[in-house]
């Protein structure tokens, strides 16, 4: 594994959701295995869950991080080969990512979709910049179109809490009162075709995701439906693909509520945080017993883990 940028990346996802799980069991028994080296973060969007999981796991393994946050803290990047940088853009990723590569031994980058630009967003411009210019392997730590961490961290959830017998998996959208990236729902989407599962996306009419990865998966426009006799509700709002960056429904018709949860097959909650109470989900659920929505935060140390320890014994 050179970059871990989706979960295609992965040599094998199995043996990687087995390592993240033993991993959980005894998190700092390779403790060491990054001596020596350092870790670097760079962030161009905010973070809470991904930032401390990142450097947990890397402590968990010894290794030294280092933070940036590309907001506030550096100079503005351009990414356009052959630009005349006129504007406010003080320094390319050709001169940063080769300079990055000199402090680090490895990079992990988060950096959002604008929203405004599909074809630019799908490009992964930032991620596959800092992949073409630096000469240290590239993690994501979510993207424009991929989160893969958080993918990882909700399979290692679903394979704690799932039945003796194949569980029924929902990916539901969500309202929400601005538009949101793809990135979550792809990458669960995704890792879904991975699992021993019977998976499920509801969504309202416009909302489909990248036709590509829902390939084969069912999908459709009615919630309650879908959610009957589930074992897992994944809820994740994001914008619409087709009107891309647009927002076509705002009502509460999709939240998640008590009555929802008990069509399920006393079915569990989960979400990748920060979730907005009562318009995403109420009060009533995410308090329960049945959300598992702090599980999956502290999942995100072991996957992170997972993916640092195949790079660092890779060399």
């Amino acid at each position: 594994m050179k970059h871990f940028i989706t979960l295609a990346d992965l040599p094998n996802f199995k043996q990687t959701l087995d390592l993240a799980m033993d991993l959980k069991k005894n998190p700092t028994k390779s403790y060491g295995l990054g001596k020596d080296k350092t870790l670097g973060l760079l962030f161009f969007n905010p973070s809470l869950r991904t930032r401390l999981s990142t450097q947990k796991a890397a402590q968990n393994l010894g290794l030294p991080t280092m933070v940036m946050n590309f907001s506030q803290e550096s100079w503005a990047l351009e990414f356009e080969d052959g630009t005349k940088m006129s504007g406010l853009r003080s320094e390319h990723v050709k001169e940063a990512a080769a300079v990055v590569s000199q402090y680090c031994d490895m990079v992990a980058i988060r950096a959002f979709a604008s929203l405004s630009d599909k074809e630019k967003d799908e490009a992964e411009t930032v991620l596959r910049s800092f992949a073409k210019y630096a000469s240290i392997p590239i993690i994501n730590m979510e993207s424009a179109t991929a989160h893969p961490l958080q993918a990882l961290a909700d399979a290692i959830t679903i394979e704690e809490f799932k039945p003796k017998y194949k569980p029924k998996v929902v990916l539901s959208w969500a309202p929400h009162p601005k538009a949101l990236p793809h990135a979550v729902g792809n990458s669960f989407t995704q890792m879904m075709k991975h699992m021993d599962a019977d998976f499920i996306i509801a969504h309202p009419e416009g909302y489909a995701l990248n036709p590509i990865i829902t390939e084969g998966i069912e999908c459709i426009t009615d919630q309650e439906k879908a959610i009957k006799g589930a074992d897992f509700i994944y809820t994740k709002n994001w914008c619409s693909y087709d009107h891309y960056g647009q927002i076509l429904k705002t009502d509460d018709q999709w939240m998640i509520t008590p009555d929802k949860m008990e069509l399920t097959n006393n079915g569990k909650f989960m979400h990748c945080l920060p979730i907005r109470r009562n318009i995403v989900a109420t009060d009533g659920v995410l308090d329960s017993a049945r959300s598992l929505v702090i599980q999956q935060s502290q999942n995100r140390i072991y996957s992170a883990q997972a993916v640092l320890k195949q790079l660092l014994e890779n060399g």
